[in-house]
């Protein structure tokens, strides 16, 4: 794994498609001026929640005693139940409560997503070394500066866009990190030695 395939995986589980669908249910309640707040308080809160658990996630394993092979196959069946759950369902975020300025509507599904959190432990550990470490924060960064560009790009047309296809890119996406969690299962699994993966041609 490469720093493009680590910038990959987040884009597609913690990338702008991700975020659009937490975003989306925001803009029915609050204007303009309000979600671009929103959006850059979230955004730097993410980040410095992705730097933390990308530069300690390989002292954190040894601390608890947990291998890589354990990560990544919890990683792949919080992907896969992730996924399951907006293909079927077609959300998964709590809608925007009372809360004045929509924080806490995107503290899980963004802030401390327990998906794009376990994707990056799951990054992190793939190579030994604080210098990989922070080239997966890095992509991170990338990806959360990426959102950030997205949300406030979507306050301007967000209030125009049908529900209906936010709710379809949501399903779509569902079905792609179905197969990202599979994906993971199996290297956990190879990892452990539970099973061996046939060669392909």
């Amino acid at each position: 794994m490469d720093l493009w395939d680590v910038f990959a995986v987040l884009i597609a589980v913690a990338g702008p498609p991700k975020v659009i669908l937490s975003f989306a249910r925001l803009a029915e309640g609050h204007d303009r001026r309000a979600l671009r707040h929103l959006a850059v308080r979230t955004t730097v809160t993410a980040m410095l929640c992705g730097v933390v658990v990308a530069m300690t996630a390989d002292p954190l394993l040894h601390l608890f005693h947990i291998g890589h092979a354990d990560v990544e196959i919890a990683g792949g069946a919080i992907f896969f139940v992730y996924a399951l759950r907006l293909v079927l369902d077609g959300h998964t975020e709590t809608p925007a409560g009372s809360s004045a300025d929509g924080f806490m509507a995107l503290l899980l599904p963004y802030v401390v997503s327990p998906l794009a959190m376990t994707s990056i432990i799951v990054l992190a550990v793939t190579h030994k070394g604080w210098f990989w470490s922070a080239l997966v924060a890095l992509a991170y960064l990338a990806v959360a500066v990426s959102n950030l560009l997205t949300m406030l790009a979507l306050t301007y047309v967000l209030h125009r866009v049908p529900r209906t296809w936010i709710e379809v890119a949501g399903r779509l996406l569902g079905l792609l990190l179905a197969a990202v969690g599979v994906e993971l299962l199996i290297v956990g699994l190879e990892g452990m030695g539970v099973i061996a993966r046939s060669a392909h041609p």
